[in-house]
């Protein structure tokens, strides 16, 4: 089958969510509460979720940065991911959001791993210079941000850490020229920076799964913490 075609695509990835991530009480608990909460429907899809689970075991991670909380879905699956001493920071600008994530991360079992900093992240960010760096950031947040959530990752990450941008195909908006509203153009900002900067080393693959057609970008940070 050489065509692409969107329900077979959408039938693959229910097989691959039954096959390799199966079903999870505690996080559709967690996907209810935010949707009871009006929340909107953005969190990671369930692929992508046990992918940062994986890439956070993979990397012996102990500190994890995440920047966008919404209500604690993703969080969860990386804070699973730690060792019990480890620990995720993650950040969300919204108070309503923060207390409907903090509900389902306790529910999960992981709140002592996870500390919520409630603000923008262009205020949060700077407030956690000088600590010990982080082995893996995931940025999901308002994509107008991008370029500064990278540099703070960059700041804020110990050489060789994972850097994970999600959302980076938007359907395939980035190549249409004359998309230029504020969303996609933070998204080609933040790949161009991903380019051109000297701290990242990157690439970006597309995906389909739960949330439709889109992407992630992975990158490995070169250089000392700060630089």
């Amino acid at each position: 089958m050489d065509e692409f075609d969107p329900d077979t695509a959408r039938a693959v990835d229910r097989y691959l969510v039954d096959t390799l991530v199966g079903a999870d009480a505690v996080l559709d608990a967690a996907v209810a509460a935010q949707h009871a909460g009006g929340l909107p429907d953005i969190e990671v899809a369930p692929t992508g979720g046990k992918l940062l689970h994986l890439l956070a075991k993979a990397i012996g991670a102990r500190r994890v940065l995440e920047v966008g909380t919404l209500g604690g879905y993703s969080t969860i699956w990386l804070a699973r991911g730690l060792p019990s001493e480890g620990q995720v920071v993650t950040i969300e600008a919204e108070p309503a959001n923060a207390a409907i994530a903090r509900a389902n991360i306790d529910r999960a079992g992981v709140g002592e791993r996870v500390e919520i900093r409630v603000g923008r992240g262009e205020d949060v960010l700077p407030t956690l210079a000088g600590g010990d760096p982080f082995d893996l950031v995931f940025i999901d947040a308002d994509k107008e941000s991008n370029t500064l959530y990278l540099d703070w990752a960059a700041r804020l990450g110990r050489s060789g850490a994972l850097v994970v941008l999600d959302n980076v195909v938007r359907a395939g908006r980035i190549v249409d020229q004359t998309d230029d509203t504020s969303q996609v153009a933070g998204v080609r900002a933040g790949l161009e920076m991903l380019r051109s900067d000297p701290r990242f080393d990157a690439t970006a693959l597309q995906t389909w799964d739960a949330k439709g057609w889109d992407g992630v970008a992975i990158a490995v940070l070169v250089g000392d913490p700060g630089s």
